[in-house]
């Protein structure tokens, strides 16, 4: 069989405008049969783009999309109609999954395939074809249990096992492990492999790079909505990969040995109430100290959010105390902890860490509207504020249009740096710092962690709440790993002992 014989999918110069923006330019992509190709890029490449007109949810304004039949001849896509893309074979796993929580797992995985609410309908050859597919594939799900009854590595087998269902050939995963554990996430692709090994092809979108060089057989890289490289993955590094991405060397972070002061902030016994299990803690203790950068691990919804909102002034808790800087808290408000010296790095920059419609210039000192620096007698000091807004461009490099310029027009990687800049040029005693590099490429997230460093040298306390391992077991001093609203304190650097504590396997909570 020759190589143009192996090609099962081919997208030829696809092109996709919104507006002035391009977000697909002239892409050409090859995926051949019983492959997985990673396919890379920062936040807004491209790649969810050019996937959503592989799959038919876009239309794109020039190219075309071909898939091999099973008659052996490439067979062009209709644009814009998903139905064909399904037809041609083609499953797509999204990262927010699309599931029916009170429907069970059959009948999740029938849906759109197969009649479900029929009186007469006959599940025999169904379940057969299901668990013939588990078997093949190593993925197993109860079919008569809810899905919302399921955890999440139980309800990401399920979206696979409907794309298997409708004999997909070629599957696409969108960050398929961004919510499982390591031990999820190593069962997964080992199921993954061994479809791929009896034909299956994948497309696998990722920005987690251990495990794109340890899955992958062939590695492309979207830039700016432009294709600007593939490799093989025996023939990259870290290093390649990222230099190809961001279009430029990336420095390592290195994380030197500091010793740690006294404690800044201390939680005893601390229980917050909410109306979903993400909004409540369980009676947890945690303490930061002066110069030391805590981790928080966990697969989201286990309490983060509720242990950032208690900590920003955003909650108060149920029971327990807190307290900051030598000093009990009770009531608190986001004002009197930003006063008190605390600074929030918000998990959703767009909806929390900005006002998209102000001023670079003004959302710069937006948490310091009342200092006399910025304010005199109720009036804004325009020139101050200016002066301080180019200074800060400066320091912190945020590139982008001038500083009276919307906020909104920034990048995320470039308004990530306006809320660095903002939070420490005050010098906080403490910095929240929720998902601080979701979404951003190589280059501006090793900005954020070096900046998180260079803070707690100076002496600052740091909490650190992220859903990448990497990034915690890189950056963090301690690490407590939250699970069902607990906080679970660990010695280990172990990713497999750290994934077995994020699925609750202890008694011990802190």
């Amino acid at each position: 069989m020759s190589d143009n014989d192996n090609i099962i999918l081919k997208l030829t110069g696809l092109s996709k405008r919104f507006g002035p923006v391009i977000a697909a330019d002239n892409i050409d992509l090859e995926l051949h049969r019983g492959e997985v190709l990673a396919l890379l890029g920062e936040n807004g490449a491209g790649k969810t783009t050019l996937m959503n007109m592989l799959f038919g949810h876009y239309t794109p304004d020039e190219g075309s999309v071909e898939v091999r039949n099973d008659d052996g001849h490439m067979h062009t896509l209709p644009p814009g109609q998903p139905q064909a893309a399904i037809n041609a074979r083609i499953g797509m796993v999204h990262q927010h999954f699309a599931l029916a929580e009170n429907l069970t797992v059959l009948d999740n995985i029938l849906l759109g395939s197969e009649p479900i609410f029929s009186p007469f309908r006959k599940l025999s050859k169904p379940k057969e074809k299901i668990k013939a597919i588990m078997s093949s594939a190593g993925l197993e799900a109860p079919l008569d249990e809810k899905v919302g009854n399921l955890s999440v590595g139980e309800r990401q087998r399920v979206e696979i096992l409907k794309a298997l269902y409708r004999d997909a050939k070629i599957l696409v995963l969108d960050e398929p492990t961004a919510v499982l554990t390591p031990q999820e996430a190593d069962s997964l692709f080992a199921s993954i492999r061994t479809m791929v090994d009896k034909g299956l092809s994948v497309i696998f979108i990722s920005h987690k790079l251990r495990e794109v060089l340890a899955f992958s057989d062939r590695i492309a890289v979207l830039r700016h909505g432009r294709k600007v490289g593939e490799m093989k993955t025996s023939d990259a590094d870290t290093n390649s990969i990222a230099k190809m991405m961001v279009g430029a060397d990336t420095q390592t972070i290195t994380r030197e040995s500091f010793e740690a002061g006294a404690p800044i902030l201390s939680l005893t016994n601390i229980s917050t109430s909410g109306e979903r299990a993400s909004e409540i803690l369980r009676e947890i203790n945690f303490e930061v100290c002066t110069g030391q950068i805590v981790g928080i691990a966990g697969v989201s919804g286990n309490g983060q959010s509720a242990l950032a909102a208690l900590i920003s002034g955003l909650n108060d808790p149920k029971s327990g105390t807190m307290e900051f800087n030598g000093e009990k808290i009770s009531k608190s408000t986001p004002k009197k902890m930003i006063d008190a010296g605390i600074g929030r790095i918000p998990e959703d920059r767009h909806r929390d860490g900005v006002v998209g419609s102000m001023s670079i210039a003004h959302n710069l000192i937006i948490e310091r509207l009342g200092d006399e620096k910025f304010n005199r007698f109720g009036f804004l000091r325009n020139r101050q504020i200016s002066e301080n807004a180019q200074n800060l461009s400066k320091a912190y490099d945020i590139r982008g249009p001038g500083i009276e310029s919307r906020t909104a027009l920034l990048s995320g990687g470039n308004m990530q740096k306006l809320i660095l800049a903002r939070i420490l040029d005050t010098n906080p005693k403490l910095i929240i710092a929720n998902q601080p590099t979701r979404g951003l490429d190589f280059g501006a997230a090793a900005e954020v962690g070096r900046r998180l460093l260079e803070a707690r040298q100076r002496g600052a306390g740091v909490i650190l709440i992220s859903e990448d391992l990497d990034e915690i077991l890189t950056l963090c001093d301690q690490i407590f790993v939250a699970h069902d609203g607990g906080l679970t304190r660990t010695d280990s650097r172990d990713r497999a002992q750290i994934g077995l504590l994020m699925t609750g396997h202890t008694n011990d909570k802190h």
